[in-house]
């Protein structure tokens, strides 16, 4: 039993690390999608070469964030696996096996629980948000609740390729607002970052656009291709979003 728990504990550390290192990942810029990739990434050692690892490499915050983290990754991983052997080693010896067995999956079970769960996630990331902001140097600061992430509404990176309805629009023409999404930023393929883009700044191939507004809205934008199916899902959203608005002044009267 107590192989188990200590299996747990360790477990769940190994949870608050990742999650503490996705938050200051975040701090620095980096979106949450991204933050969340390159922290677990990093800590459990798998080490996936992807274009975002230049954002960390060429940055020295984030490359201490991250370098720490494959140390404490390393360190971490091995124990879980060494507390594994010895719990499953001591269980098949143990009479009560099938209690044990049970506690583990529970236990286990109620891990993932903890990591998957938003109202758990959204509390954990304040009271990460308040201990980076009173320990460390990192500018910190309460991005949820700044933009609003609650009701489906996410900040989010979509990659454009050339067969995607936006590729070679400006954001005058493409006029996201009208279903609801917000361009932030454009991340060029030279490494040029364009902050607050104007209305006759053109979306090209690679671009990677950082958009806020509701999951489901940039899901399908980031699906939409060009040709008249594309055009005739964007009036569909177009009316959706309207829709959407028409239905919020409603209740609020």
């Amino acid at each position: 039993m107590i192989a188990i728990l200590s299996l747990f504990v360790v477990a769940m550390l190994s949870l608050v690390v990742t999650r503490i290192a996705t938050m200051a990942l975040m701090l620095t810029g980096l979106s949450s999608e991204t933050a969340r990739f390159q922290a677990r990434s990093a800590y459990t050692g798998v080490g996936f070469t992807t274009s975002e690892t230049e954002l960390i490499v060429n940055h020295p915050v984030r490359r201490r964030i991250i370098m720490l983290l494959m140390l404490l990754g390393n360190i971490g991983i091995a124990t879980v696996v060494a507390t594994l052997i010895i719990s499953l080693i001591n269980t098949s010896a143990s009479e009560k096996w099938l209690w044990d067995v049970t506690m583990l999956i529970l236990g286990l079970s109620l891990l993932l629980w903890i990591s998957k769960n938003k109202w758990v996630e959204r509390r954990l990331n304040k009271l990460i948000a308040w201990g980076l902001q009173r320990w460390t140097k990192l500018e910190v600061q309460d991005y949820i609740a700044l933009l609003q992430l609650q009701n489906g509404y996410t900040v989010s990176e979509m990659k454009v390729s050339p067969s995607d309805w936006l590729s070679g629009k400006i954001l005058q023409e493409a006029a996201l607002p009208l279903e609801g999404i917000l361009v932030l930023g454009i991340q060029r393929m030279d490494g040029t970052y364009i902050g607050t883009p104007q209305a006759e700044t053109q979306i090209v191939q690679g671009d990677t656009l950082v958009l806020y507004g509701q999951m489901k809205s940039i899901q399908k934008i980031d699906q939409r291709q060009k040709g008249d199916d594309g055009d005739t899902a964007r009036r569909q959203a177009v009316d959706e979003h309207k829709s959407r608005i028409k239905s919020l002044y409603s209740n609020e009267e």
